[in-house]
């Protein structure tokens, strides 16, 4: 059940190193991502410009991205709106209507889609659940908002089981 509903897709130490030219290989089109220790730390309200210039890649490449977070409003569009980025806010992850409605906003399919983030609990459990593949990046700052610090202690407790039993290959 573990692996079902908790094992990415991939990992990745950090998102930038998610290429086009490595989701083409695995016939992905479209991006949803996490935002909040995905791209930047969770108390960073505005895109770096490493995040802007790997958003600026995707687009020129054909990938479509969507940011897709449990953030409010305000801390989103902050974020988003100054760079024209698409994204859904208080999504409510790990339920599965945010991922639904953002692969309908790209107008993909579920099999050419897939969710970054860097929580188990929420963005891969999330996307596992609802078809999509995941992967998992490490979150850029050690440091987490007040409602991520119970996940992560239930994180490392699953990540424990997946390397004794050899399922975590680290990306670049």
């Amino acid at each position: 059940m573990l692996e079902k509903y908790f094992l990415p897709s991939d990992y990745f130490k950090e998102f930038r190193g998610i290429t086009p030219q490595y989701l083409k290989d695995r016939g992905i089109r479209a991006v949803i991502t996490d935002l909040d220790n995905t791209l930047v730390g969770f108390d960073e309200p505005e895109a770096s410009d490493e995040v802007l210039q790997w958003f600026k890649t995707m687009k020129e490449n054909g990938i479509k991205v969507t940011i897709v977070s449990n953030g409010s409003r305000l801390r989103v569009s902050e974020f988003c709106d100054p760079h024209d980025i698409e994204y859904i806010f208080r999504a409510r992850k790990p339920l599965g209507r945010s991922y639904r409605k953002a692969v309908h906003m790209m107008e993909m399919d579920s099999s050419e889609t897939v969710m970054i983030g860097d929580q188990l609990l929420t963005d891969v459990f999330g996307a596992n659940r609802a078809g999509l593949k995941s992967i998992l990046v490490v979150p850029v700052k050690n440091k987490d908002g007040w409602a991520t610090v119970v996940n992560r202690r239930i994180e490392r407790i699953i990540m424990k089981y997946f390397d004794r039993k050899g399922l975590i290959q680290w990306g670049d």
